[in-house]
C-alpha cells in the first residue's frame, strides 16, 4: 500500500480536531505572539491526542501532537508540555505528508546541532529535550504555510499502588514556574556572581493565556486501554468525566466523556480489585537484549499488634504565593486544618507559611492543646494567596531539628504546595543535607502540581506523597495520609537476590500502611529467590519470591533503567557519585535504552529541503492554559495592561511573552470520528515504520 494511503488518515484526523479551531479562531481574531522583541508572529493551533495502554504493573503511552500552520509563512514552533516524571521517553516520529521520520536518540549537544542544521536547510525537523524529569520541549521547524505536522512520543512508566488503589496520573498542562532571581552579590572565594539558581529558566517559561480574556486551547483527547492483570472493582476518575467499557472482567476500555478537553489539569485513573479479588504476588519479567528485566511490588501485611505509637513533632508548612491562588490555596487551607485536627494530646506542633516571605505562628515548637490549636487555626484561615514562591528557606526552617539526637519522640514535615518552582536542584540539595531523623511528607495541592519535585522530595525525605486536586478530595487524602503519619513504619528493610542481580533502589526506604516495596532488577536470568526482609511494628518480617514464578510484564527494562537514572541522579545531588561519574552513567544508561535524559534528546531530521532559499522561517513559543483553578492575577500581579501588549511577569520570575487576541476551542467538538480516524492512522503508521527508517 502506498504511504500516503497509510499516513492520510492520521493526518486527517488531526485536521479533524484542528479544523474547527481555525474557524473558531477567524471569528474571534488570530492568535499572534511576538517573539523575541519582533513582530507579531501567527501561533500555530496544536492539538494531542493520548492513547495509553495499562499492562499489568506498567503503561505504556503514545502522546500524538498535531501542529497546524494557518498562516502564509513557514513557521518554526516550540511547544513546552508535562509528562509523568518516571515516564521513560524512548521514541518519536515526525510525519510530514505522507514522509514518517524515525527519531534517533543522541547525546543532547549533538542532537541540537543535527536539528538546528535541518531548520537552517530549510529541512523538516524535531527536537525533543528533557527539561526536568517531568517538563518536556518539543521544538518543530519548517512547518509549511497551511500545513499539519505530527509528532508522535511514546513513553513507558509504571503502575503506581497504595493498599487496594492502583492509579495512572497523566499530566496535561505544565504550570507557570517560580524562578528565583539571581543573586546580586558575589561569591567571596572568587569574587564571580554567584550561580543562577535556575540557569535555564528561559527552557522552563512559555506564554500562558489569561482565561478572563481567551478561551482554551491545545484540546486533548484521550483512550486508556486498562488490562488489569485482575477481576477489575472501581475504575474511575476525580479529574474528568470518563466513560468506561467493560469487554471483560480483567479489561476496561477509557474514554474523556465530552471529547476533546482543554489541556489545563492533570489527568487522574484509579483503579481496585474486585471484592473478594485478591491481586497475584506483584512479580513480572520480560526478556530484553540477552537479560531478564524483573520487577516485584509487594505490599507488607499490617502487624496484628503494632507497637505503641510515640507523640510526634508536626511541622506544617503551607504555600500562600500567587500560584495557590483560586482554589488551590482552599484546598491547602482545608487540608492544613485536618492535620491539626488530627494531632494528639502529647503531640507538638507548629506552622510555617511562605510567599516571598515567611512567618511562623509560633516562635518554637507547642502542645497540640485547644488554644495552640485555635490560635493556629485562626492563622491558616486569614491566608491569602500572594507574591513569589521562595521555598528554600521555609524549607530549612522546617527541617532544622533542635535535638537531633531524641528518639522518644517521631519528627514529621507536612508540606503543603503545589511546587511550581524551577529551583528543584537547590530544594532536594537542602532535603539531602538537613534531613536528619525528620521525615518529611509532600502534599500536592491543585489541578496540576509539580509530580517531580513531589515525589523526588518525599524520597529523599523518607516520607510520602499526596496529591490532592479539589476541595472534594481533602477529607478522604489527608485521612489517608495522616493514618500513614500515626501508624509505625516498616523499618530495616532489605532485599537480597540468590543471582546476580543490579536492582534498585539499592537502598529501600521505610515504607508506611499500605505502601509497597518496589524493586526492579536485571539479570542474566530470572530464576533463584528475592528475599524481602524488615521489622513491623517491632517485629520481623520476612518473605521469599520464586523468581521463576514471574508473570511475563511489557516495558520492564525500561521501567528498570528510568529507575537506575533516578538514582543515579538522586546519587550526584546527595554527593554520592561524583558529578563526572554520574553523568558517565546517566549516558550510557540512556544510550543504552534509548531513553530521553537531562543528557540526551530525541532528533529527527528529513533529508531532503522543502522551505524554499531565502523564505522566511517565522519561530513562535505556543501559549499554554493556565492551568484549572488557577488565578492568573494571583500569579502575574494585577497592573497588566488589558489590550494586546508584551507579556505580564510573574513576581519575580520572567516569563516568556504572553499571547494576544484570542482563541477559542470549537463547542461542538466531540472524539468519535477523531478516534477511529486516528486509530486506523496509527495502525498504518505502525505498519509503515515497522522494520524501516526513512534516511535522514
Amino acid at each position: 500500500m502506498p504511504r500516503n494511503l497509510l499516513v492520510a488518515p492520521l493526518v486527517a484526523a488531526a485536521l479533524a480536531l484542528l479544523g474547527g479551531m481555525q474557524a473558531r479562531a477567524e471569528e474571534a481574531g488570530t492568535l499572534l505572539l511576538r517573539h523575541g522583541g519582533g513582530a507579531p508572529v501567527a501561533a500555530p493551533r496544536l492539538a494531542a491526542d493520548a492513547a495509553i495502554t495499562v499492562s499489568g504493573p506498567t503503561a505504556r503511552a503514545t502522546i500524538t501532537q498535531a501542529f497546524r500552520n494557518t498562516t502564509s509563512d513557514w513557521v518554526e514552533g516550540t511547544y513546552l508540555f508535562p509528562l509523568p516524571e518516571d515516564a521513560a521517553v524512548d521514541a518519536m516520529r515526525l510525519v510530514v505528508g505522507d514522509r514518517v521520520i524515525v527519531a534517533d536518540i543522541r547525546e543532547r549537544e549533538a542532537a541540537r546541532r543535527d536539528y538546528e542544521a535541518a531548520r537552517a536547510e530549510g529541512k523538516a525537523a524535531a527536537l525533543v529535550e528533557q527539561q526536568r524529569p517531568n517538563l518536556f520541549t518539543n521544538a518543530v521547524a519548517n512547518i509549511g504555510p497551511g500545513e499539519t505536522v505530527l509528532v508522535q512520543i511514546q513513553y513507558q512508566q509504571g503502575v503506581r499502588r497504595s493498599g487496594d488503589t492502583y492509579s495512572l496520573r497523566l499530566p496535561t498542562v505544565a504550570a507557570p514556574r517560580y524562578n528565583p532571581a539571581p543573586p546580586a552579590v558575589q561569591e567571596a572565594a572568587t569574587g564571580r556572581p554567584a550561580p543562577d539558581p535556575v540557569p535555564d529558566r528561559d527552557a522552563i517559561t512559555a506564554p500562558v493565556l489569561d482565561p478572563a480574556r481567551h478561551a482554551p486551547v491545545n484540546p486533548l483527547t484521550l483512550s486508556i486501554d486498562l488490562k488489569a492483570g485482575f477481576s477489575l472493582g472501581r475504575v474511575e476518575s476525580a479529574t474528568h468525566a470518563i466513560t468506561i467499557d467493560a469487554p471483560s472482567e480483567r479489561e476496561r476500555r477509557i474514554a474523556l466523556r465530552d471529547g476533546a478537553t482543554a489541556a489545563d489539569r492533570d489527568f487522574e485513573l484509579t483503579w481496585t480489585p474486585a471484592p473478594g479479588t485478591s491481586p497475584g504476588l506483584g512479580l513480572f519479567r520480560e526478556r530484553v537484549a540477552g537479560a531478564d528485566a524483573v520487577l516485584a511490588v509487594v505490599t507488607p501485611p499490617v502487624a496484628a499488634a503494632q507497637a505503641a505509637s510515640l507523640p510526634r513533632d508536626v511541622i506544617f508548612v503551607i504555600d500562600n504565593s500567587g500560584s495557590m491562588g483560586g482554589t488551590s490555596i482552599r484546598q491547602a487551607k482545608a487540608s492544613l486544618l485536618v492535620g491539626l485536627d488530627r494531632l494528639r494530646p502529647g503531640d507538638r506542633f507548629n506552622v510555617i507559611r511562605f510567599d516571598d516571605t515567611m512567618e511562623t505562628v509560633f516562635s518554637d515548637l507547642v502542645a497540640a492543646d485547644e488554644p495552640h490549636l485555635a490560635q493556629a487555626k485562626s492563622f491558616v484561615g486569614g491566608l491569602e494567596a500572594r507574591g513569589g514562591t521562595e521555598m528554600l528557606a521555609p524549607l530549612k526552617a522546617a527541617l532544622r531539628d533542635a535535638d537531633p539526637e531524641e528518639t522518644g519522640r517521631v519528627r514529621q514535615v507536612v508540606f503543603l504546595t503545589d511546587g511550581a518552582i524551577g529551583d528543584e536542584g537547590r530544594i532536594f540539595s537542602a532535603i539531602a543535607e538537613a534531613r536528619g531523623r525528620t521525615r518529611l511528607f509532600m502534599v500536592g495541592i491543585g489541578s496540576a502540581p509539580n509530580g517531580h519535585l513531589m515525589r523526588h522530595a518525599a524520597e529523599l525525605g523518607r516520607g510520602t506523597v499526596t496529591l490532592i486536586g479539589s476541595v472534594d478530595q481533602v477529607a478522604d487524602r489527608m485521612r489517608e495520609l495522616l493514618a500513614k503519619l500515626e501508624s509505625p513504619v516498616v523499618t530495616d528493610l532489605a532485599a537480597t537476590f540468590s543471582e546476580p542481580a543490579e536492582a534498585t533502589p539499592t537502598a529501600l526506604p521505610d515504607l508506611y500502611r499500605g505502601e509497597p516495596v518496589t524493586i526492579a532488577a536485571r539479570m542474566p536470568e530470572a530464576r533463584g529467590t528475592l528475599t524481602l526482609t524488615g521489622r513491623i511494628g517491632g517485629r520481623p518480617w520476612r518473605t521469599v519470591l520464586d523468581l521463576s514464578q514471574a508473570e511475563d510484564g511489557a516495558g520492564i527494562g525500561k521501567v528498570w533503567a528510568r529507575a537506575r537514572i533516578g538514582e543515579a541522579e538522586t546519587a550526584r545531588i546527595t554527593g554520592r557519585m561524583t558529578p563526572e561519574a554520574a553523568d558517565a552513567a546517566i549516558l550510557r544508561l540512556a544510550l543504552d535504552h534509548g531513553l530521553t535524559t537531562r543528557l540526551t534528546s530525541l532528533v529527527a531530521t528529513d533529508a531532503t529541503p522543502r522551505r524554499p532559499a531565502g523564505a522566511r522561517l517565522a519561530r513562535t513559543d505556543l501559549p499554554l492554559n493556565l492551568p484549572a483553578g488557577w488565578d492568573f492575577e494571583a500569579v502575574f500581579g494585577t497592573d497588566q495592561p488589558r489590550a494586546p501588549a508584551p507579556a505580564p511577569i510573574l513576581r519575580k520570575a520572567a516569563l516568556a511573552p504572553t499571547a494576544t487576541g484570542s482563541l477559542a476551542l470549537p463547542q461542538t467538538a466531540t472524539d468519535s470520528t477523531l478516534r477511529l480516524m486516528l486509530g486506523a492512522g496509527l495502525l498504518g503508521l505502525a505498519l509503515l515504520v515497522r522494520g524501516r527508517r526513512v534516511a535522514r
